[in-house]
């Protein structure tokens, strides 16, 4: 695969509802910016079948989608996800996965009849994702969709796991980072020629005394990161418009 484009599913009413909080956007974050990469979109959807389903098609249509899905693996009724993978991704039916089965057997003995077994129930063609907790595997697709519980002491040892594999070399970000006495609207001129490769943003802010903006620039070639840069820096001195830099830095 090419540069991969992350994104985050949380599946939960519960988290919908406020009956719970979410932990794993900023986790998936921070696991990412660690290898120097960043989310393309996160999702958290309610426990609704055709709407899985949807965002689960919208996500695999994106060019180079690596999917971390959280929640609805397991037995219980409003658990959907496990069918709703086999829909959008596969043919549409789950199958006995044997050694699925044979893990939650191990594991459950008797206990495992008759539901906690049906977490064996996996789409077509799904490898294991091995449980630090209580050994209930989770499932991936084609090696780019990961399905995992909700339950973050169990999930986000398999992300840890899984971006080591996936990155094994971190990416370096170069940044540089400027606050102007401006409103964002200034700098239009040159947003239009950043060139490809430069991630920039401009984020505005009004104060009692006016405007503030901070622009940040970044990119993986250190060169073109300052070339970039300075092109901002060039349009406040022409300007004359008050401006602070802060230290460029590296993001590993």
């Amino acid at each position: 695969m090419s540069e991969p484009r992350f994104f985050a599913l949380i599946i939960g009413t519960e988290i919908l509802n406020r009956r719970r909080s979410d932990k794993h956007f900023d986790f998936v974050t921070n696991a990412l910016a660690q290898k120097g990469h960043r989310l393309s979109g996160s999702f958290i959807i309610e426990d609704d079948p055709a709407l899985i389903v949807q965002t689960l098609q919208f996500i695999a249509a994106q060019e180079n989608a690596v999917l971390f899905s959280f929640g609805g693996i397991g037995s219980t009724p409003d658990d959907h996800t496990r069918k709703c993978a086999a829909i959008a991704l596969r043919d549409g039916d789950l199958h006995v996965h044997q050694e699925a089965k044979e893990i939650i057997v191990n594991r459950l003995g008797d206990k495992a009849y008759p539901y906690s077994v049906r977490m064996a129930e996996l789409p077509e063609g799904a490898t294991l994702l091995e449980n630090p907790v209580n050994q209930m595997p989770a499932f991936a697709l084609d090696e780019r969709y990961f399905f995992m519980p909700g339950f973050p002491e169990m999930s986000h040892p398999m992300v840890e796991k899984i971006l080591a594999e996936l990155l094994p070399e971190k990416r370096t970000y170069y940044r540089h980072t400027l606050t102007a006495l401006c409103k964002e609207n200034v700098f239009i001129e040159v947003m239009e020629k950043m060139p490809e490769g430069v991630e920039y943003s401009s984020l505005p802010k009004l104060y009692s005394d006016g405007w503030r903006v901070s622009i940040s620039v970044a990119s993986t070639d250190a060169q073109l990161a300052l070339e970039s840069f300075n092109m901002y820096i060039e349009l406040l001195e022409k300007r004359k418009i008050p401006y602070s830099l802060e230290d460029g830095h590296n993001e590993n």
